[in-house]
């Protein structure tokens, strides 16, 4: 359907295409809002994390009866909630979060509920924050919504965005990181994206080319005190947001906690991401955690920009690792790692820009699980393509591409190193406990729904009344030639649990580590 110039309202079908739509508009621009991004450290993922909010939320209306104006809504809050990223995205979110409660109770999207719910958007980012910061995304959202007014949805998408790029233009003059380096806000720059492709759909633009990305901001700075990005997601709480926020405040900065239906939201940058999540774990059930170290990301940006002083070696790595604890290792052996594993696999994009870079002319990529191969393949060809060596060591499990890892010795040729990477990886055995799905049987094992379960490198072998009646039962099954079990736990398992355990084991050497795989309780490595 046309919508043209002077159209007065917006169908919930209508609202909800037009937000598809913006989403894509959006995308165009993500390497471009990455490049801009200094505030409030030089973590460069403004763009990816405000799109992945936002495509989050897309996710959601696809599932949504989107006849009716407070499903509609509801996706949009609910699912960019849930699907939040980044202190830009978790802004972005309650930015959205505040557009759909005005909205929700509406039949049609006129000109005066889009410009009311864009100033209610605005003041419901500025209540999420404990220290709002001017010349941010909040100081944009808040001039787009004093800005809209007019007749027709056009209109007031004009008069907004007008406002918006005006306050964007302005950013630098608030805040000195940005006039440092000779930027506007990336988060405030995001939010103008966004606009645009609201209004893009409303005129029936053709989306744009994407820009050239000419310098990264972020190459002007040095990394802040508080290393690592922390997020995690909990469900079934129950206690009032407030007394989360108080108990992680001393952890850290660029603090949010945000919630909705029982879910709670929250990012910081901190020193102590395992302190931090063990400490909000008991407000409720962790169902997600993301912990990136912005030393590492930053150094991934020197290297893009090719301003690193050193040469790099000739040989890299690239690991595909779930759960901040394991990807810590994985750092530690040299790995560039990509987020990600089972029920979370990464795109062929994610592995590309992972193998991009690395500043090495060679790449070993290791992905570590049977669904992620595929797509590991498919990113090595692409990058061969730009010039790129890449080899995919065909790692099914984590055991086997952790064990793979410590042989990994950046001077070293490829070919050199696969062969030991390859023997190393055949020692090792992956012990996983998690939790049934659904009902079945499978293997001659009958399965009930929420009860532990066991898996020897990927395969069902043990069901149980506790995680750790699992976890003894795999580690006598698969014990017998081994010296060495690592232990990574789950963000919702007590280490004294873990250590119960270990201690029915005297002749193994046990590691306990935290920061194993989201709605895991144990992954372990026999080696």
């Amino acid at each position: 359907m046309w919508w043209g110039w002077g159209v007065a309202s917006w169908t919930p079908e209508a609202l909800a295409e037009a937000f598809r739509y913006a989403t894509d508009w959006f995308g165009v621009y993500v390497e471009e809002l990455n490049a801009l991004n200094v505030y409030p450290v030089p973590d460069g993922d403004t763009g990816t994390n405000m799109h992945l909010t936002l495509q989050s939320a897309r996710r959601e209306l696809d599932l949504a009866d989107t006849s009716k104006m407070a499903e509609v809504a509801r996706a949009i809050a609910y699912g960019s909630l849930l699907g939040a990223r980044g202190n830009s995205g978790v802004i972005l979110s309650q930015i959205l979060k505040g557009f759909s409660e005005a909205i929700r109770r509406r039949e049609v999207l006129d000109a005066e509920a889009l410009a009311e719910a864009l100033r209610q958007g605005a003041q419901a980012g500025y209540r999420a924050v404990m220290r709002p910061v001017e010349g941010t995304i909040l100081t944009v959202a808040k001039a787009a919504g004093e800005g809209a007014r007019g007749e027709t949805l056009e209109v007031v998408l004009e008069s907004a965005l007008e406002a918006a790029r005006q306050a964007l233009e302005k950013t630098p003059e608030l805040l000195p990181v940005l006039k440092q380096a000779g930027v506007v806000d990336a988060g405030g720059a995001g939010y103008v994206r966004f606009l645009e492709g609201l209004r893009g759909y409303a005129l029936r633009l053709p989306l744009p080319e994407p820009p050239k990305v000419e310098r990264y901001a972020q190459t002007a700075f040095a990394t802040e005190e508080f290393g690592y990005c922390t997020e995690f997601l909990m469900e079934g709480v129950e206690v009032p947001i407030e007394k989360i926020r108080e108990a992680v405040a001393p952890f850290g900065d660029s603090l949010l906690v945000v919630g909705a239906e029982g879910y709670v939201k929250g990012h910081i940058h901190t020193n102590d991401p395992d302190g931090l999540l063990a400490t909000v774990a008991r407000f409720g059930r962790m169902v997600r955690t993301k912990v990136e170290d912005m030393a590492e990301q930053h150094t991934e940006i020197l290297a893009m920009a090719g301003l690193l002083e050193e040469a790099p070696p000739p040989t890299g790595l690239v690991a595909v690792a779930p759960g901040h604890g394991v990807a810590r290792v994985f750092r530690s052996l040299g790995a560039r790692v990509v987020a990600g594993g089972q029920t979370q696999n990464p795109s062929v994009e994610d592995l590309l820009a992972a193998i991009r870079s690395v500043p090495s002319p060679k790449v070993i990529l290791l992905p570590n699980n049977p669904n992620v191969l595929l797509a590991a393949e498919q990113a090595a060809a692409l990058a061969k393509e730009a010039g790129k060596e890449v080899h995919v060591l065909k790692t099914r499990t984590l055991g086997q591409g952790l064990a793979a890892a410590v042989r990994y010795t950046p001077e070293a040729l490829p070919e050199e190193l696969l062969p030991e990477m390859e023997e190393a990886m055949k020692g090792a055995v992956t012990l996983e406990v998690t939790w049934a799905s659904r009902d079945a049987e499978l293997d001659g094992l009958k399965v009930l729904k929420d009860k532990p379960i066991g898996l020897l490198d990927g395969k069902l072998v043990l069901v149980g009344e506790t995680p750790e009646e699992v976890l003894e039962g795999l580690i006598r099954l698969a014990q017998e030639g081994k010296e060495v079990l690592t232990l990574f736990l789950g963000p919702n398992t007590p280490p004294e649990k873990a250590q119960e355990v270990a201690q029915k084991f005297p002749e193994l050497a046990v590691e306990i580590l935290p920061g194993g795989p989201d709605l895991y309780a144990y992954l372990g490595v026999l080696e």
